[in-house]
């Protein structure tokens, strides 16, 4: 069935998490990036990362922890995590310790354990545009997290494109 994916903003007093990170399967060099939004879809935190060499579920999870920590720093109190990838996801939820990326999933689920709300989401990637454009800033910067301003007028254009409703056609499998 197709179905039209879109951006969809927080309720009143939520802000929402988009996060991003691709790999290169070439050189597996990664990347993340990420923006906070509130209800009215106005960009409130923006940031683009270099991630060393590492496989995509790595990449992810960085990109989620280093956004969720953007958020805790901004003083944020009620967060909803929106990711692309559903296994990253399921991973977050987990209660599991025994994985090879559990150091990265504990730190995410510490930032989750402080005095506030936070909320893990899968949506569709289509609905994850604005952070597509910010992951590609990462490949031209130094390694580490970089703020990137709120008024690019490169995300401007998705963030226009998201508050004005703008739509993707997906086939999705019916699931029931």
């Amino acid at each position: 069935m197709e179905v039209e994916i879109s951006w969809k903003p927080p309720p009143l007093e939520w802000v929402t998490l988009n996060s991003d990170s691709p790999v290169i399967p070439e050189s597996d060099h990664a990347t993340a990036g990420g923006l906070i939004r509130d209800h009215t879809g106005c960009c409130l935190a923006a940031f683009a990362s270099n991630l060393e060499i590492c496989s995509i579920t790595r990449a992810e999870l960085r990109g989620a922890v280093e956004g969720l920590q953007l958020a805790w720093e901004r003083g944020y109190c009620r967060v909803r995590v929106e990711l692309d990838f559903q296994c990253v996801v399921q991973l977050l939820h987990s209660q599991s310790t025994d994985h090879h990326h559990a150091v990265v999933i504990e730190r995410f689920q510490e930032l989750c354990t402080r005095d506030w709300e936070v909320l893990c989401y899968h949506i569709y990637r289509e609905g994850n545009t604005c952070t597509d454009f910010l992951a590609s800033r990462g490949h031209s910067l130094p390694l580490g997290t970089h703020l990137v301003p709120m008024f690019d007028p490169g995300l401007s254009h998705f963030i226009m494109y998201d508050c004005q409703g703008f739509s993707v056609p997906r086939l999705v499998v019916n699931e029931s």
